[in-house]
């Protein structure tokens, strides 16, 4: 039968573990031996190390800091639309318009959107004269900063819909407005016909709109907003803007198909919207 051993025994074991002094060991080694392990260590950790580092920089020296390597599933730009009031599957923008409140609610919205269209923060951000109907290619970053240049899109561009002459927006009548812009896509043209710039195209099919009129005229995207090189080389860049004011007749509701039309843009990117002042 082992011998139990006593608290004290098991101490004086355990300090004879840490530093015995008739072998001269520290913890079941000589000192000699801790200084060779430890340099192993050291130099094994010290390659991993600058293997990780290495396999780092080859990394992001291959990797572009401007344009994503993989943006094959991006091939063409989703359509959104503001007030950005979604529903289960489509934009349901409902208002009454006797209650201010509800229809403020709409014209708020809209007027934070477009705080950075602001002609004053345009201007100093993008002071730059864009030439319009052609692309702005740039294959240099000549803008301040070490960036590329962007064209200014001011909230007047918007006319009755910049909510400079009207700040409801329409929303406190039968005449309201929608904002429509597309996602962006790095270097992505919308076109590969000369001159021909993407517009925006709305359809009613309920019969309940009298009117449809866009802002820029004829909904126009400007091919000089075209392409966007990336938030690092623009990072002064806004979305160019198309706004559509309805005129509302008969039960003051209708469902409108909008999409963005350009030859290299997909014909299902479009967006549905459901249009309801709730109360005459």
């Amino acid at each position: 039968m082992k011998e139990k051993r006593t608290c004290g025994q098991r101490c004086e074991d355990f300090g004879n573990f840490v530093w015995n002094s008739d072998n001269g060991t520290f913890m079941g080694r000589t000192p000699a031996k801790w200084v060779y392990i430890s340099l192993y260590y050291v130099a094994f950790y010290a390659v991993m190390t600058a293997l990780f580092s290495l396999s780092i920089w080859v990394l992001m020296y291959t990797l572009s800091p401007y344009t994503p390597d993989y943006q094959d599933r991006l091939q063409s730009p989703g359509v959104m639309v503001w007030p950005n009031t979604y529903g289960e599957e489509i934009v349901e923008i409902t208002y009454n318009r006797s209650n201010k409140q509800s229809w403020m609610k709409m014209s708020n919205i809209l007027k934070n959107f477009l705080e950075p269209y602001n002609e004053t923060i345009q201007q100093s951000r993008n002071n730059y004269t864009c030439a319009k109907g052609q692309y702005f290619i740039q294959s240099q970053f000549t803008a301040p900063h070490h960036n590329k240049w962007s064209c200014p899109f001011c909230q007047s561009m918007l006319g009755a819909c910049s909510g400079i002459s009207d700040p409801t927006f329409g929303y406190n009548c039968t005449m309201p407005c929608v904002i429509i812009k597309m996602n962006r896509i790095i270097n992505f043209l919308p076109s590969n016909i000369t001159g021909v710039a993407p517009y925006v195209n709305c359809t009613d099919g309920s019969q309940n709109i009298a009117d449809i009129k866009y802002f820029p005229p004829n909904g126009t995207m400007d091919l000089s907003y075209f392409p966007y090189y990336g938030n690092l080389a623009q990072p002064n860049y806004v979305n160019p803007l198309v706004a559509v004011r309805f005129s509302l007749v008969n039960q003051k509701q209708a469902t409108v198909q909008c999409r963005v039309v350009a030859d290299k843009i997909i014909v299902t990117d479009y967006v549905y919207i459901n249009i309801s002042t709730n109360k005459k």
